[in-house]
């Protein structure tokens, strides 16, 4: 993990440009992945994919000195800046530069170019003390650019499972020049991933690595992936920001009813980690959003929020391998639950007379007007029998008995007997 960050946070990881690219090609040769692309050509949702850019030239020079190189940091050009050179006032130079206003010494990074590639404007990003030191007078401005029709090209990569039905991990595989947020989630679901092959045994669920830039990258993935591949896609956990010295953050999906999500939340109280939960965008809002839309419940698993936070401070001294160890064991544990526990495929619809002599399933609440007031294990079983007809996707077991706080030995008995008369598959 820590060779492939230090291979990749140097580089200009922009949506669209040569070093994004190289970073294609690396991954490649560390799984087979399948590569998807999507032309700029290819109008979807409004969504414009940006051209292929790379810096050529980036300087600011004073009285005929370079005092600020653009190129020394990938943060330090704007994201997608239009070319430029001339003379420019002091003036007109800071309403060029962004600098980052909890830290002096930091470069912020300046994305949202990349998602208004129809509205641009040249600039750099500086520290706060760079900013402030600029003596009056001119400046000369150099920012030169290579540019082509973009591509935006998406990895994934699959485990097949006894069920097509999938568990997807995904991380974001741009981010310019930074470690923590995006890249170390590369580096821990490939990691995840190598383990699992490792142990060449099959799985019962089949799980899907997805390599794509920041929220474009997901939605032309999810939109332009053939709708009966996107109908196996169960849920899934988002892998961002595993690296620094902070507590790990599950972040749960929009109605946290996902079986990868309880069976992680479980793993991480077992294995007594630093950490801690919250509900969907309690903390932060990346692509989980993005595959919410197309009904593919999203955690996120991050060390969110850490201080340097999209500036060239995060970087890979920041990054503690120990701390990308700790998601990886989590996110096996997981999956080792998950895969232990039977699942629950519900096969009928609407609400079956469960009273009727043929399936004898009814769990009476009892009436308090007759005396009968009902106990509290047969309440919960009563609400174990009224969530049964509102599944709509395969459900772990553990996962309900958890739900309605019962045994799972209880719960296994009783939807045993909703197998037997045909109404439940169980595996």
């Amino acid at each position: 993990m820590m060779k492939l960050l230090a291979d990749l946070t140097p580089l200009n990881r922009v949506i669209c440009s040569s070093d994004y690219d190289a970073t294609i090609d690396y991954m490649k040769a560390v799984l087979p992945f399948r590569e998807l692309c999507y032309p700029d050509s290819d109008d979807y949702n409004g969504w414009v994919i940006p051209p292929k850019w790379d810096v050529t030239q980036a300087r600011i020079e004073y009285r005929g000195e370079t005092i600020y190189d653009g190129r020394h940091h990938p943060l330090a050009v704007m994201a997608l800046s239009a070319p430029f050179s001339g003379s420019v006032s002091r003036e007109e130079l800071r309403r060029h530069l962004h600098y980052d206003h909890r830290y002096p010494e930091a470069i912020p990074f300046h994305f949202r170019q990349l998602f208004r590639s129809w509205d641009r404007d040249w600039g750099f990003c500086v520290p706060r003390t760079f900013f402030d030191s600029l003596a009056p007078g001119e400046y000369r401005v150099t920012i030169e650019t290579r540019e082509a029709p973009g591509t935006l090209r998406v990895l994934d990569y699959t485990l097949e499972g006894r069920s097509p039905e999938t568990i997807v991990f995904g991380a974001n595989l741009d981010h310019p020049g930074v470690a923590n947020d995006g890249l170390s989630g590369v580096a821990v679901g490939v990691a995840l991933f190598e383990a699992l092959r490792r142990r060449g045994r099959q799985l019962n669920f089949s799980y899907r690595l997805v390599l794509a830039p920041g929220i474009m990258g997901n939605e032309y993935y999810l939109g332009r992936l053939p709708a009966a591949e996107r109908d196996t896609l169960l849920e899934g956990v988002m892998l961002e920001m595993l690296g620094s010295p902070t507590e790990l953050a599950l972040q749960f999906s929009r109605h946290e009813q996902a079986n990868i999500e309880i069976a992680l939340a479980d793993a991480l109280e077992q294995l007594e980690f630093r950490h801690h939960t919250g509900a969907f965008e309690s903390a932060l809002l990346n692509d989980e959003y993005i595959w919410e839309a197309y009904g593919i419940p999203m955690a996120s698993l991050s060390r969110y929020p850490y201080p340097e936070y999209h500036t060239d401070r995060d970087s890979i001294e920041l990054m503690d391998p120990g701390c990308l160890e700790e998601a990886v064991t989590a996110l096996l544990a997981a999956i080792d639950a998950l895969e232990a526990s039977a699942v629950v495929r519900k096969r009928f619809s609407g609400n079956i007379c469960l009273s009727h002599p043929r399936y004898d399933l009814y769990v009476d609440p009892g009436q308090v007007a007759f005396g009968d007031g009902p106990d509290e294990q047969r309440r919960r079983l009563r609400l174990l029998m009224d969530t049964v007809p509102t599944l709509t996707r395969p459900t772990s077991m553990t996962l309900l008995a958890r739900r309605v706080g019962l045994p799972l030995p209880i719960v296994e008995a009783y939807l045993a007997r909703w197998a037997h008369h045909g109404l439940v598959e169980i595996s």
